[in-house]
């Protein structure tokens, strides 16, 4: 029998533990078996394979020294190997074709014992075959180490750990080290306006929140599921300590791990962490969109959730001085690409800015309706008294004494911006969307020192100078995501 072998000694500084990478060989017969890393423990003496098998204590050593033979993920390299690895699993979701929707594999994040996270992949044969739990740590033998992908990628590590067709996994009920619950990767908002449209790594992100679906974050908040689950997302105004507003779009399971959550919490959470999220624009601002890798923590779920609610709790003017209606711009659009935008299959109920001349108000018409002074939902009249057309409101306000036919005059505000150019904010309702009428709710006309010359009139539907075609600039509109991310299936 022929024993061959290479033999290189690193020692780990944080540890004090000396990895062997032996590339030793036997070759019985001809057969040559690779040999795994090997983790020392100081003063522990190694089994050597000149052991007698016969010799009962040479066997235990043996079987005692394989406890520790496991590889640590910072070896891990782009090759197949005979070893084993011991890692928690953080986290685990389906890889599909965005288009087919055909399933492409199962996608993992892994953390070992020194705190490093690899991504894990199982290819779609073998989806199923291994019960995985989040959180259980596991000893996985035989795996092929291939590249890490470069778009989207979950973990720093260069390398994916790979399930191959030998590969088993079990499941280690007391673990002989200690291995990390989580790590997470935090990026700000100057770093994800510098990687913005990259379609690189996907970084986590940890804030407070402003609105959720245009609701301000209040201590009796309800938010509507029905709509949410129909519409597969929702939107947070989100602000880190004292910077910038950004819209954070929660797709399917996100954005019902959110829902989950605000109901589990006894009032309203401050504190949102999302993890692996995708910076865009979005028009002309920077949004973050949730990925099917993507998880949601709140207040008191983990530790840099804790440390943030706790600077929150303490710098509460600082966290308030900024509201998110101001800073976080609707998009920029003229008449003529604002009817383009509707008429798109692709649009959504979204806000725009229009820069328009009031030529005429119409009295006597039914051009507004009244709002309920809590929600601000449509009020409904009834004989002696105004109720909330919101069922989760059931606000009844006084009708003063005025019947339900009496015609309320236009307020001399709107009339005093006749012949005016003002800046209009608008929203593309359901209404526009469904029936195609070109009547668009005005929700806030700005005052003139807001305002900036005009050549667009509200009859006119000129397109002024933009350089952009209607088309392009509606394909930029607020709250239209790419296709890759639209069109992509539920997560499980």
């Amino acid at each position: 029998m022929e024993h061959t072998g290479k033999y290189s000694i690193s020692t780990d500084r944080k540890t004090s533990e000396k990895t062997v990478d032996s590339s030793a060989s036997v070759k019985p017969n001809g057969k040559s078996i690779d040999a795994s890393v090997t983790v020392m423990k100081p003063n522990e003496k190694a089994a050597v394979s000149s052991a007698n098998p016969m010799n009962p204590d040479a066997a235990t050593a043996l079987s005692s020294a394989r406890v520790d033979q496991v590889m640590l993920f910072r070896d891990v390299s782009h090759c197949p190997r005979e070893a084993d690895l011991r890692f928690r699993l953080i986290h685990f979701w389906e890889a599909r074709n965005p288009n087919t929707k055909t399933l492409i594999g199962q996608e993992m994040l892994l953390i070992d014992e020194e705190g490093t996270v690899i991504q894990g992949f199982v290819p779609a044969g073998r989806v199923g075959t291994f019960d995985l739990v989040a959180g259980s740590v596991y000893n996985l033998s035989n795996f092929f180490g291939s590249r890490s992908k470069n778009q989207y990628r979950v973990a720093d590590h260069v390398a994916t750990v790979s399930f191959s067709w030998n590969t088993s996994l079990a499941v280690v009920e007391n673990p002989p080290v200690l291995i990390p619950d989580d790590r997470f990767r935090f990026h700000n908002y100057e770093e994800f306006k510098a990687n913005c449209n990259s379609r690189g790594d996907l970084y986590d992100y940890v804030d407070h929140m402003k609105l959720v679906n245009g609701q301000r974050i209040t201590d009796h908040m309800i938010l509507d599921e029905v709509d949410i689950a129909e519409k597969r997302h929702l939107c947070v105004h989100v602000q880190t300590h004292d910077g910038p507003v950004m819209k954070l779009y929660l797709w399917d399971k996100a954005a019902a791990d959110l829902c989950q959550k605000f109901k589990s919490y006894g009032s309203t959470p401050s504190v949102l962490l999302v993890t692996t999220v995708n910076p865009k624009h979005l028009g002309v601002t920077l949004a973050l969109t949730s990925m099917s890798s993507s998880r949601v923590f709140m207040d008191v779920d983990v530790q840099p959730t804790k440390d943030y609610l706790e600077w929150l709790n303490s710098n509460s003017d600082i966290a308030n001085r900024v509201a998110a209606e101001v800073v976080t711009k609707p998009e920029t659009m003229t008449l003529e690409e604002l009817f383009s935008y509707i008429k798109q299959d692709s649009s959504k109920v979204a806000w725009f800015e229009c820069m328009a001349t009031m030529y005429d108000v119409v009295q006597g018409s039914a051009w507004y309706y009244i709002s309920c002074g809590g929600c601000n939902s449509k009020a409904v009249n009834v004989p002696t008294s105004l109720i909330c057309n919101n069922k989760k409101c059931v606000k009844t306000e006084a009708n003063g004494g005025v019947g339900a036919d009496h015609c309320v005059p236009v307020p001399q505000a709107l009339l005093d911006t006749i012949g005016q150019s003002r800046k209009f904010i608008m929203k593309v309702s359901d209404h526009n969307l469904i029936g195609k009428t070109q009547t668009i709710t005005v929700t806030k006309i700005l005052p003139p020192e807001a305002s900036l010359p005009s050549t667009v009139g509200v009859e006119s539907g000129s397109s002024g100078s933009s350089g952009d075609t209607a088309g392009d600039r509606a394909r930029k509109a607020d709250e239209i995501l790419e296709a890759d991310e639209a069109k992509r299936p539920k997560s499980n």
